[in-house]
Formats: structure tokens, C-alpha cells, sequence
């Protein structure tokens, strides 16, 4: 199944498809999306999924895997292409069922990837009726798909999550992003340069992961402007940054659709101004951070904002300011050699995964160079409001059993344990 469905010729004719469905992406950028299905195989294939999973012989303790049930997945319009199958790869591993339920802008892509995965399995001595796919997508049949069966797995839009939350099963939920980079003094400005590109321009910046706020030191931002623009950056004057700012946001300060996942030009064109053919993305520059300043909230395109900072403590505060805005949970980055500043961010940050020195959209949900689980679904913990922080992999597709052997008694006495407030009077 992972070589039918990442195959070159199989994966660019579906990821085009779903491009073309829907109107939204970037073909040659979504057909790059493929690597993620070799990389969820190559996790799975070095993990165990049934029987005996892991043993902790001090602690007398076998965890046994079982499969999670019956699955809902429900599919963004974004990625048709290589949801079914990272989904569907977990799945058949930990021997669950899935029924895909696409999202209407995009169903005729799911099907067709779905349709796909089924002759595997049928070749394969498998019922194809272990994956299975909504033909005629609606909200209702979604909401009773979801209210009965045993794992709702909603990758997509902040309404979509919500309804899976809703239905009254367990859920695996993404949260929204508002990725925010941070670059100090000792940043390699040509690579990070070149690393935001490619993060940004990835599928026209419709994932999430895309970085959406770029903050930088004072001693390295001209210099840095400057090489964002060489790698294709068009910067807006102060006439054209207000009228895209009308074009991404309505009234009520809410994304406008039809600017979502579409190249810098169209964009620009929607806005009433003109920019090179050349150029990949679009730079803002700017000075505020709040919900009534438009620019430091996800943009979910080839736009992203550019921030000054002098001092790292200013920069953790503007952090903290703009993930109070909207993000908080999914994941931010940082272009540094100083350790101490990484850990000061770490430490801080209000994100389930951190990417150092590296390309976001590209890295957070696995690379062959990092060691982030492989996935195309990303928790974002309590902050935005997921069971999990943690990349939704194999482990989230099973139920464990734990097998409890006796083992010597492990009781510390009270002194130990209770320290200095040992033997103190009562409260």
C-alpha cells in the first residue's frame, strides 16, 4: 500500500487532481507532499503493533497492543492526497478500520486515493471494505459517521475539529497555527533565508506549519531582509500593506476564502496591486502585536509578517504577544547556534514541537533529518485544546493492555519520601 500510493506517477496524478479540484495549493508543492508516506512506513515498519509490544521486566509490566476500532477520518481539502493514506498506513498496522469522510471541495480526489488503497488491499487478500469512503459527503452523515464509531481522527479547520470534539467519541484533533520563527545574532542568514522559503512557499502556504511570523534581532534584520527578498520576498509599502489587509480580512476581522492557498500574485491582484512575476511571497513589515493587528494572526497563504526585536528577552515577550493572539500549542522555531537561547524558548513557548534551524512546514510533522514522528497530523495539547501534544502516530491508532507480574516490594520509607515535613505537627 505505501508503494501504491507514493509511487511518483500514482501521487503527483492525485495530489494535481486535488489541486485542481479544489482550487486551492500549489500543484508542484503538493506533489512534494509525498515523502511523508515513505516516511510514516519507515516508522511503522521498525514498530510493533500487535501482540506484545514493549516489556518492562523491573517493573513486571508487558503492554499488549489491540487495535482502536472502527475509525472516522476526516479528510481536509488541503491534503486529499496524503491523509487517506497516512492515515490509512497507521491503520492497517494496528488492524483498525477507517471510513474516510472527505470534505466536498475535495471528495473526488479522496475517492480516487481511497479507491487506490481498496484494489491494494483486495490484491493483497485483504477485504477492501476495511477502508471504506463517503461518495456524497454532508455534514450530517459526518456528524452520525463520527457519533458511531470508535475514534474520530479530524485533521482540518477549527469547525471541524470542534464537531469531532462534539460527538461524544474519542478524538484526535489538530489545533490552528500561527508558526512564529525567531532569528538572533548568531543566525546563518543565508540558510534561514533560503529555509523560509521553502517553508513558506510549500503548497502556497496553506498548512498551518507555514511560518507565519518572522521575529528578528535588530543586528542581523536589515541584512536578513534583504536575503528574504533575494530568495523571492516582495516587501509592501505602506499603501499596499493596507490594502491586503483588506483583501485577507473581512470586517468582522475573519480570513477571507478566496485568498487562502493561492500564489503571491493572485493575491496581490485581489488586493489591487501588482508585484513580479518572480516573486514567491509576500513580506509585511510590522511593529504591533494583538488581535486587532491582523498581521500577527495565521494567514494561511504566501504572506508573513516581519518583526524587530533588540534584546532575546524582548523577543521572548513578542512571542508570548503573538501566540496570545492565536497559535498557542501547534509549533514556532528558531534560527540560533546559542543553546541558552533555544532553551530560553523551550522553555517558554507555548508549542508542542520547536524546530531549530530548519525549514517549519517541512520539519515539524517529520523529516528524514530530525527525529519527529512522520505524520500528517499535528497535537497541540491542552493550549489548543487537544488530548495530545505529541505528532499523531502509530501509538494513537491502537489500545494497550498492561500485563502487571508481582515484583519486589518498592516502598520507600515515610522519612524518605515525606523529607523535612516528616514527623511535623498536623495543619
Amino acid at each position: 500500500m505505501g508503494w501504491a500510493t507514493y509511487n511518483e506517477k500514482t501521487f503527483e496524478r492525485i495530489a494535481r487532481m486535488g489541486v485542481e479540484e479544489s482550487g486551492l495549493g500549489d500543484p508542484d508543492g503538493r506533489v512534494g507532499k509525498r515523502f511523508k508516506v515513505m516516511g510514516i512506513l519507515r516508522d511503522i515498519l521498525r514498530q510493533k503493533s500487535v501482540g506484545v509490544i514493549e516489556e518492562l521486566p523491573e517493573k513486571g509490566i508487558a503492554k499488549y497492543a489491540k487495535p482502536a476500532g472502527l475509525i472516522t477520518s476526516l479528510i481536509p481539502t488541503t491534503n486529499p492526497e496524503l491523509t487517506p493514506p497516512g492515515v490509512g498506513l497507521f491503520a492497517l498496522k494496528c488492524r483498525d478500520t477507517v471510513i474516510f469522510s472527505p470534505h466536498p471541495r475535495s471528495k473526488n480526489t479522496t475517492l480516487e486515493m481511497v479507491r487506490v488503497m481498496r484494489v491494494v488491499l483486495e490484491r493483497e487478500g485483504v477485504n477492501p471494505d476495511v477502508f471504506q469512503c463517503v461518495e456524497k459527503p454532508s455534514i450530517p452523515l459526518s456528524q452520525y459517521l463520527m457519533a458511531n464509531c470508535d475514534l474520530v481522527q479530524a485533521t482540518g479547520g477549527k469547525d471541524m475539529v470542534k464537531s469531532a470534539y462534539s460527538s461524544g467519541v474519542p478524538s484526535l484533533g489538530v489545533g490552528a497555527g500561527n508558526s512564529t520563527m525567531v532569528f538572533d545574532e548568531t543566525t546563518d542568514i543565508e540558510q534561514a533565508a533560503r529555509n523560509t522559503r521553502v517553508s513558506k512557499t510549500s503548497d502556497f502556504g496553506s498548512g498551518c506549519s507555514a511560518d507565519g511570523n518572522l521575529v528578528v534581532e535588530d543586528s542581523i534584520y536589515d541584512r536578513f531582509l534583504a536575503q528574504i527578498q533575494k530568495e523571492g520576498g516582495y516587501l509592501v509599502n505602506a499603501d499596499e500593506k493596507a490594502k491586503l489587509q483588506a483583501a485577507l480580512w473581512d470586517a468582522e476581522g475573519h480570513r477571507t476564502s478566496d485568498t487562502v492557498a493561492i500564489s503571491a500574485q493572485r493575491i496581490a491582484a485581489r488586493a489591487g496591486f501588482e508585484i513580479p512575476a518572480d516573486r514567491k511571497f509576500i513580506i509585511v513589515p510590522e511593529t504591533n502585536i494583538g488581535k486587532e493587528f491582523l498581521f500577527s494572526s495565521e494567514k494561511l497563504c504566501v504572506v508573513l509578517s516581519i518583526f524587530r526585536y533588540k534584546g532575546f528577552d524582548q523577543a521572548l515577550k513578542m512571542v508570548e504577544a503573538i501566540y496570545d493572539v492565536g497559535g498557542k500549542g501547534h509549533s514556532c522555531g528558531i534560527y540560533s547556534h546559542d543553546d541558552d537561547h533555544i532553551h530560553r524558548l523551550a522553555m517558554m513557548a507555548p508549542v508542542s514541537r520547536i524546530m531549530v534551524r530548519q525549514p517549519q512546514s517541512k520539519a515539524n510533522a517529520g523529516a528524514f533529518d530530525n527525529g519527529m514522528p512522520m505524520t500528517s497530523s499535528l497535537g497541540c495539547g491542552t493550549w489548543g485544546g487537544n488530548i495530545t501534544s505529541e505528532n499523531i502516530h502509530l501509538k494513537h491508532y491502537m489500545n494497550t493492555t498492561w500485563v502487571s507480574r508481582p515484583i519486589k516490594e518498592d516502598k520507600p520509607s515515610e522519612r524518605e519520601i515525606f523529607g523535612e515535613f516528616y514527623g511535623t505537627g498536623p495543619v
